[in-house]
């Protein structure tokens, strides 16, 4: 008998049609004799409904009753779940993330998980039951319910999967599986059949919206094989996400991302001396806004320009930032750019071929896309561009990498 944690997102419990769907699904899991943890996210749209009436309500809603507000929509889920199996007859009991319980800190709306007890969770499956659990949500040691973050679900089931030492964590989306590109920009995008968890993590904080990055963070760290499957289909095989093996180094570049929520700020003069990248990015980050990419220009004449990016919501707040240390520091000017877009190859098979990079920029060349930014790391190449250019340069990549004629650049590459 094997243990599988199973979830599924808001499209798959959109509506009462597809929570019975979902109920089917489960059933028969449990019918070949599997003992089934199901973890729900709230119904398509529901958490947005609900965070839409506290912002009718409040200019600033209290982070606490927010958390108390958006965790009910998962809990209708698990109810309503739970409701449909035990109507076909399958012992089913839900459980809310407090009564699990599943312990994080007091961030309210993005607490990170510090335990999971899951000893009723383990004398319910022995009793023979079906466990549905609310995604999304936990209890902070005062016992107040905190929220995990936007799209935590997938968090909670890879936490519940590595405490009870689960043979599979089974993600059900809208989707069949992790492509090699976005299937909306890319028409030749395929479906990866297995892909390693750190081009799984690299694609995923890159803009990539199939996993949620902690939980592909927490499958690496404790070795929790994912599933990425539609919920739609059962014909769908999905992609498997794990370790890395040797058959994964052939393949050159796994997928192309394209995150168009970027924006790029520069200031220019700074003095070119040792402690003035702490005083620029300290308040940045003590504010809570996460720098991406960072470039500091070769200095001239005892100056420099420091460039990078962030996310485009993070602008405003972080122009307000600059604008106070530019002055502390002597800088010149501050420039930005609203609408920027990160492109990225990634594929752990980088690390044995050279020349991927310039095969990259000799693309984008070719295209007429000029690049303002490069980061690289042992897997994965972004550059930053315009964002009118973005959906063209992931086109041309994947194409060049990806495409028909793209068996042929390993050898091309050396």
């Amino acid at each position: 008998m094997a243990l599988i944690v199973q979830k599924y997102g808001g499209t798959s419990v959109g509506s009462l049609e597809r929570i019975r769907a979902v109920a089917e699904r489960v059933g028969r899991a449990r019918a070949r004799g599997d003992q089934i943890v199901v973890v729900v996210s709230a119904m398509a749209g529901e958490t947005n409904r609900l965070l839409q009436m506290a912002a009718d309500l409040s200019d600033a809603p209290d982070p606490r009753e927010a958390d108390v507000l958006v965790s009910t929509g998962e809990q209708v889920s698990a109810a309503l779940l739970a409701i449909r199996l035990r109507s076909l007859g399958y012992p089913t009991i839900s459980f809310l993330g407090h009564q699990l319980k599943i312990t994080t800190d007091s961030r309210h709306g993005a607490a990170k998980i510090k335990a999971v007890d899951c000893e009723r969770l383990h004398r319910a499956l022995s009793d023979g039951h079906i466990a549905v659990v609310a995604g999304f949500q936990g209890v902070n040691p005062d016992g107040d319910i905190t929220t995990l973050g936007r799209g935590a679900s997938d968090l909670t089931a890879v936490a519940l999967a590595a405490a009870t030492h689960a043979s599979v964590c089974e993600i059900y989306t809208d989707v069949d599986g992790v492509y090699t590109a976005d299937p909306n920009i890319c028409p030749q995008a395929r479906r990866l059949d297995r892909i390693s968890y750190d081009e799984m993590l690299e694609m995923a904080g890159l803009g990539a919206k199939v996993l949620q990055l902690r939980s592909v963070e927490l499958a690496r760290r404790f070795n929790v094989p994912l599933v990425v499957r539609s919920s739609f289909s059962e014909e769908s095989r999905g992609t498997w996400v794990g370790e890395e093996d040797k058959s994964m180094e052939n393949v050159l570049v796994a997928g192309v991302t394209l995150d168009q929520n970027q924006s790029k700020i520069t200031l220019t003069g700074v003095a070119d001396r040792p402690g003035l990248a702490a005083r620029i990015f300290g308040p940045i980050a003590g504010a809570g806004i996460v720098v991406d990419m960072i470039i500091q220009n070769a200095g001239a004449d005892g100056r420099t320009d420091m460039t990078f990016t962030v996310p485009r919501a993070d602008l405003r707040r972080a122009l307000e930032q600059i604008r106070s240390i530019a002055g502390e520091i002597g800088a010149a000017g501050i420039r930005h750019e609203d609408q920027v877009a990160k492109v990225s190859i990634v594929g752990v098979g980088m690390r044995t071929h050279a020349g991927v990079a310039a095969t990259m920029f000799k693309v984008l060349a070719a295209e007429g896309v000029n690049i303002e930014m490069i980061a690289t790391s042992e897997i994965k190449v972004s550059v930053v561009v315009n964002a009118k250019y973005g959906e063209l340069a992931m086109r041309a990549l994947h194409d060049a990498f990806l495409g028909d004629g793209a068996h042929a650049l390993p050898e091309e590459l050396g």
